[in-house]
């Protein structure tokens, strides 16, 4: 979207070798005056032998059979137009494009030895096929010039025959696979292919070639290098002293490699004085960047993204005088901007077009770019930049794209107008206030625009788009714009990717967006729409990926439209006023969310495709009956299925099982019967499993225990489960909440609770339960490349907390409850639910549990709900509850309890209802204990004494008393020799001073004690 980068120049390069190398040969593929050579027919007939999977489909080998005798008219075959000869063999498999991109038949089995007989070989091409190993005998084809064994799985070792190629120009052994990987030993063998001028190799370990980079230094005429996903050696700078750098390399690619020696990065700055082209991206690089570009004065693009390199940009990088690319994206550089620029600042500022600085840690203002007259391209989104945007490019009619994304930028936007070839701005993300300035609308060149996540507000009229008949991409979510526009306006511009989420476009359906025939991506989410949706909307183009219009208040029927599209990625019409049934389309979409609305009928529609490629799923909240259909055997990418709070009846079907990829399973409130079908144990992947309010019967399957160990929510709330709780959810180490109230559940509580990990650690996870899952969307509007995206949802679910039906999102990762109410649970509550640090709730209300309250409750100190309320609990109230400093909600009535409420400023602070129904409990709230108040006793002058009691409630004032006084004297006895000795007075204020500290320490805690007392006695 920003550019083609330096890829774009490599892939040039390589197009334009090839084809010189082709036309150098005269090859000719179907030439009508040259014949086959018939042992050459019979090695290509043999060579076919030992090929399988080939599909005729493609025709490329239909055309080898014995019947057609000139072999020259094979697809793939090259003849010589003079001799004859059999001088090119390209096996390229075709490729067919779709929506998801390409797709081939490749080719496999052995690379057979009968290709020996076409001993003219110039030009072999097995790319993009299913070869396994590179076959020794190759080296024996002494003709060949260019050999392509790309994107193969090839594994093993790399032949050393090859070497024996003098003739070869071009060398590609590269994969996209990371997962297979050659093997060189030694590099020895390249430095004997003294024609090569293009080696492209990847995924190939060189950890015991530590020759590497001496062979590469002194090969006589490689120009192009391309090593990607490769493991090197560590290099001896002493092994490179007698070599001089190369004079023919021109481009290294040296990306995607996980063991590249900090130590090398230097010794690469030296490789080549004529280096043009240097790409180390995504090597993990940690270091500085060193300071010795002088050694290679003619580089013009240079590309360090994606690596961890600190510090600033070196001044050496300035002297370039060649420079046109610099990407340093994606790394630690740290530092004022202004300081990184001004480094640049020397004979490269007149040369610079790209300047690639996203994704760092510069910091301060943005300094001024006027001297670089020849920048095309700045991006330096994403990092820590703060002040306005003021005129930092003077008169810049050569600026194509500006990045400022994601940082701290304030004010006013500028009058950009100056920018007059302008096709790409970014602004996203900062804090732009403000109007957006209506002269944007005369950037006749604009394509992309993206103020989104502002603090503009403005009324967007005509005015501001008038002009922009280029623009494809617009973005202004999240800021308070609205728009004016007249009803039959008709836009200047076709948009391919349109985002007003958070802008005002209501209250009428924007008729606008009529006229736009060709995007791809639309959201007008939360956008003020109170309409009746027209008809004429769902007329959407065909490659329509992403549709969202949720949280408005839009009302009508999805029509039921003709089945053109091949996948949808998102749909979302969540939170409006849908009614009618749910129409088949909608089920080719990715994503799909059509939760709180008012949709009909039944789910039928999900069992209409073959194949599904749903991978979220959301009905809630709808008006949906019927039976959940048996058929998620053709949705086995599927991570998110919600449909709880519908009119639902039947059974869980048995067919969910097959859904292995699924996260989060959600039947709330759907009328559910039956029992849990034995197939969900193989959705190991569960994190949240929700079956509650419904009429489910039979045993809490011991298997959710034992398979699911991925479980974090488990909530089997409202049915009528019975039997035990089974001692296998011991074994969820993950598990967050666990809610089986209001069933039938009967036996005691298991004693191995202490064994659920997460609840035993205080702040062990993180405030959200996330699900991902992936969605496609077209990420460059330049060639409109599809992408898989990942997608980040928050769960949610109802809680009842504080005695109130909540719902948890954002936070419901920080929960940690327990709700076993309203059963039939006997026994005593287990010791071991102590060990549960984290525990926030804790509710066994309404059971039959019996014997006292655990001691050690008050070692749940994250405890803000407690309710133990009617059960035949007896004994007394444990003092260390008094420890429990965050309960909010307790609740102990209707039990057996006696004796004293332990006295704590938080048990006090509830109302007697919390204690009630327990007729032997006493104490603030409840009635006071006898004894609490003592008897006055005559002394035998008549008067009274006061009781023992009332003797200790003045104890600490005699003691305080005491302090002072003793204080006083000894202060003053010190004092007095303090006037005679100088030194004395030095080493006794230092004793005053902790004296002191520890004074002040003691009466603090004795004035507390006081004011317990004190209000205990009144």
């Amino acid at each position: 979207m920003r550019g083609r980068g330096l890829h774009f120049h490599f892939h040039l390069w390589l197009a334009l070798l090839f084809a010189l190398i082709t036309a150098s040969f005269g090859i000719s593929v179907k030439n009508q005056s040259v014949r086959c050579i018939a042992a050459e027919r019979r090695a290509l007939l043999d060579f076919k032998k030992g090929l399988i999977g080939y599909d005729n489909s493609l025709n490329l080998l239909v055309s080898w059979t014995s019947k057609e005798e000139e072999c020259c008219k094979w697809k793939g075959v090259g003849c010589d137009n003079t001799t004859g000869h059999v001088v090119m063999l390209d096996l390229r498999p075709r490729i067919t494009y779709g929506i998801f991109g390409g797709s081939w038949t490749a080719i496999s089995g052995v690379i057979g030895t009968s290709l020996l007989e076409l001993k003219h070989l110039s030009h072999l091409d097995l790319s993009l096929n299913c070869f396994y190993q590179i076959p020794d005998f190759i080296g024996s084809l002494s003709d060949l010039t260019y050999l392509n064994l790309s994107s193969n799985p090839l594994t093993g070792f790399i032949p050393l025959q090859l070497g024996n190629l003098s003739r070869l120009v071009y060398l590609d052994l590269s994969t996209d696979d990371i997962n297979q990987s050659l093997i060189s030993d030694n590099l020895e063998w390249l430095s004997h292919l003294s024609s090569l001028q293009l080696l492209k190799i990847s995924c190939t370990n060189f950890t015991k070639a530590t020759n590497w980079l001496q062979v590469i230094q002194s090969h006589p005429s490689l120009s192009v290098i391309h090593f990607g996903y490769c493991d090197f050696a560590e290099v001896d700078p002493s092994s490179l002293v007698h070599f001089n750098s190369s004079n023919s390399l021109s481009v290294l690619h040296l990306i995607w490699s996980s063991s590249l020696h900090p130590s090398t990065f230097p010794l690469l700055l030296n490789i080549s004085r004529n280096l043009v082209e240097l790409d180390l991206h995504h090597n993990q690089l940690s270091s500085l960047i060193p300071d010795s570009f002088d050694n290679m004065p003619a580089l013009e693009r240079i590309n360090f993204e994606l690596n961890s390199l600190e510090g600033g940009i070196p001044k050496s990088l300035g002297n370039l005088c060649h420079l046109k690319e610099l990407n340093l994206r994606d790394n630690k550089l740290s530092g004022p901007l202004t300081f990184a620029v001004k480094n640049l600042s020397g004979c490269a500022n007149d040369s610079l077009e790209v300047l690639k600085l996203d994704f760092n840690h510069f910091n301060g203002s943005l300094p001024s770019f006027v001297p670089f007259s020849s920048l095309r391209e700045l991006d330096v989104g994403s990092n820590q930049l703060s002040g306005h945007f003021e005129d930092n490019f003077g008169d810049f009619s050569k600026l194509n794209v500006l990045n400022l994304d994601e940082n701290g930028f304030t004010g006013p936007l500028p009058d950009l107008l100056r920018l007059s070839s302008l096709r790409e701005l970014y602004l996203r993300g900062n804090r732009f206030e403000g109007l957006l300035p209506v002269n944007i609308g005369k950037l006749s060149q604009l394509v992309l625009l993206d103020v989104s996540d502002n603090s503009l507000h403005d009324v967007i009229s005509e005015a501001h788009l008038f002009n922009l008949t280029k623009l494809r991409y617009l973005s202004i979510s999240f800021n308070a714009l609205s728009f004016n526009l007249s009803s039959n306006w008709t836009p200047p511009f076709q948009l391919d990717f349109i985002e007003m989420s958070s802008c005002k476009l209501g209250p009428q359906f924007p008729s606008w967006l009529r006229n736009q025939t060709n995007f791809y991506h639309l959201d007008i989410s939360h956008s003020n729409i109170s309409d009746n949706i027209p008809y004429w909307f769902w007329n959407l183009p065909s490659r329509l990926m992403f549709l969202d219009l949720s949280f408005n208040q839009i009302s009508g029927r999805v029509p039921n439209l003709p089945l053109k599209f091949d996948r949808i990625s998102l749909i979302d019409l969540s939170s409006n006023l849908f009614h009618g049934p749910i129409p088949q389309f909608l089920s080719k979409s990715t994503t799909l969310d059509l939760s709180n609305n008012m949709f009909n009928g039944s789910l039928s529609f999900l069992c209409t495709n073959k194949d599904s490629g749903l991978s979220y799923l959301d009905l809630s909240n709808n008006l949906l009956s019927g039976g959940i259909p048996d058929c998620w055997i053709k949705s086995r990418r599927l991570t998110i299925i919600n449909l709880e709070n519908n009119n639902l009846s039947g059974v869980i079907p048995t067919s969910l099982g097959s859904v292995e990829t699924l996260q989060s399973l959600r039947l709330r409130n759907t009328s559910l019967h039956g029992e849990i079908p034995q197939s969900l144990k193989s959705c190991t992947k569960l994190k949240l499993l929700d079956l509650g309010e419904n009429k489910l019967t039979g045993i809490i399957p011991p298997w959710i225990g034992e398979r699911l160990e991925n479980l974090i929510v488990l909530r089997l709330r409202s049915n009528k489960f019975h039997g035990d709780i089974p001692s296998s959810l011991c074994h969820q180490q993950f598990l967050q909440v666990l809610d089986l109230s209001l069933n039938n559940i009967s036996g005691t509580i298991p004693s191995c609770l202490n064994n659920l990990t997460t609840m035993a650690h205080l702040g062990s996870s993180a405030a959200t339960i996330e699900f991902s899952y992936y969605y496609n969307d077209v990420y460059d509007i330049e060639d409109s490349t599809t992408a898989f995206f990942a997608r980040t949802l928050n769960g949610h679910l109802l809680v009842i907390w504080k005695g109130v039906e909540q719902e948890y999102g954002k936070t419901l990762g920080l929960l940690r409850a327990i709700d076993l109410s309203c059963n039939k649970l006997s026994g005593e509550i287990p010791r071991e639910i102590a060990s549960l640090h984290g525990l926030i709730t804790l509710n066994l209300s309404r059971n039959m549990l019996k014997g006292s309250i655990i001691k050690e409750i008050g070692q749940l100190k994250a405890l803000e709900s407690l309710d133990l309320s009617t059960n035949n609990l007896s004994g007394v109230i444990p003092e260390s509850m008094s420890d429990i400093s965050f309960l909010s909600v307790l609740d102990l009535s209707n039990n057996n309890l006696s004796g004293k409420i332990p006295l704590s400023t938080q048990l006090q602070s509830f109302n007697a209802t919390c204690f009630a129904g327990n007729s032997r409990l006493c104490g603030d709230p409840l009635n006071k204990c006898l004894g609490d108040e003592s008897p006055k006793l005559p002394n035998n002058g008549g008067t009274e004494i006061i009781a023992e009691s009332d003797e200790e409630l003045f104890e600490p004032l005699w003691f305080v008393t005491g302090t002072i006084a003793g204080f006083l004297v000894g202060f003053w006895g010190v004092f007095g020799s303090l006037l005679i000795s100088r030194s004395w007075r030095h080493k006794y204020f230092q004793l005053v001073n902790k004296l002191g500290d520890w004074i002040r320490l003691t009466m603090a805690l004795e004035t507390v004690k006081l004011q317990r007392r004190l209000r205990l006695k009144d």
